[in-house]
């Protein structure tokens, strides 16, 4: 039996089976779903190579769910904006703030089920509501910190798919610098009060 405190060896092989060392047998993308949701940790190596694809299989497993009827969790705007930052100057902060924001919406989850199971009884099923302020704000607080770290997006209202004009393109240079020059001057403003309030 494998060491519980050590991740099980999965071995992926050049037709596609997956091969558990830790049972000895081969497995399936379903079962490796399931060990996951068991809280049982795994590696998946590449079995010519050597290399670790834990991250590629652990997302076809999450492609595998999200093509079942009725258990989709990525809404398309997640999907679309995640896309987005793929490449972009802030893809370094993606992934800490995605793995906090799903540790603290697990600690909700499980505060929400005990409450639920206190107030009436295991197995029963409020709403949803609770859960759902939690990922809101979790969502609003994304997009400001994002917004603080990006303060010359475009912004609302402008077509974000569009590339940008280049300067004296049909005029929109001196729009693009001019409304630079307005985020500056906001900008500023809000650190002046900023300021004024701490030496108050």
């Amino acid at each position: 039996m494998a060491n519980p405190s050590e991740p099980v060896t999965i071995k992926k092989y050049a037709n596609r089976r997956l091969y558990n060392t830790g049972t000895s047998s081969y497995v399936t993308l379903e079962d490796l779903a399931a060990m996951v949701k068991a809280g049982e940790d795994f590696v998946v190596y590449d079995a010519k190579t050597g290399d670790d694809i834990t991250r590629s299989v652990l997302a076809q497993i999450i492609f595998e769910q999200e093509n079942k009827e009725g258990q989709n969790l990525l809404p398309i705007n997640f999907l679309r904006q995640l896309i987005r930052f793929y490449g972009d100057s802030m893809q370094m902060l993606v992934p800490r703030y995605l793995e906090a924001s799903i540790e603290s919406l697990t600690r909700e989850q499980e505060k929400f089920r005990q409450q639920i199971a206190q107030a009436f009884g295991t197995g029963a099923f409020g709403s949803l509501g609770p859960l759902e302020d939690q990922v809101r704000r979790n969502m609003e607080m994304f997009q400001r910190a994002f917004t603080m770290f990006t303060p010359f997006a475009k912004r609302e209202g402008q077509g974000t798919d569009a590339p940008p004009r280049p300067a004296g393109a049909g005029g929109g240079g001196t729009d693009e610098i001019d409304d630079l020059k307005r985020q500056m001057e906001e900008m500023q403003k809000r650190l002046d009060r900023l300021g004024n309030k701490d030496n108050g």
